[in-house]
């Protein structure tokens, strides 16, 4: 599913772009390789996805969001920037349910996960 809905933004399917929460290039980077990094980071290039740098201004808001909601602060990020964006926030981290009433959330059912690390808590917000 998750692999699916990348293609998806691949080949132009949302016309929205995509704000992934965070991506860990150090710890991608140490995993995987510098190929494997040289790679994803050249197949990232060619989706249509925002990165956002962490504003003073936003790190407020985020940590606003955080105390209220009582979150992770990488998912206050991303709640932070989904709502201020209106952008729909995809995961399939349960810990958003809290939060639909403040972000358009796009729900990856568990399935979705392709390995079990996945599937013990990292979502696709986390890539």
């Amino acid at each position: 599913m998750v692999r699916r809905f990348l293609h998806r933004l691949r080949g132009g399917e949302r016309r929205s772009p995509t704000r992934f929460k965070s991506w860990k290039p150090a710890s991608f980077r140490k995993k995987e390789g510098d190929d494997a990094w040289n790679e994803a980071a050249r197949i990232l290039e060619t989706l249509p996805i925002e990165f956002h740098a962490a504003t003073r201004a936003l790190e407020d808001r985020a940590a606003i969001f955080k105390a209220a909601h009582r979150l992770s602060l990488a998912d206050a990020f991303a709640a932070t920037l989904a709502k201020e964006k209106k952008a729909e926030l995809v995961t399939g981290d349960p810990e958003f349910k809290k939060l639909e009433k403040d972000v358009k959330v796009h729900w990856l059912p568990r399935s979705a996960f392709e390995t079990r690390e996945e599937a013990e808590g990292t979502s696709i917000d986390d890539v």
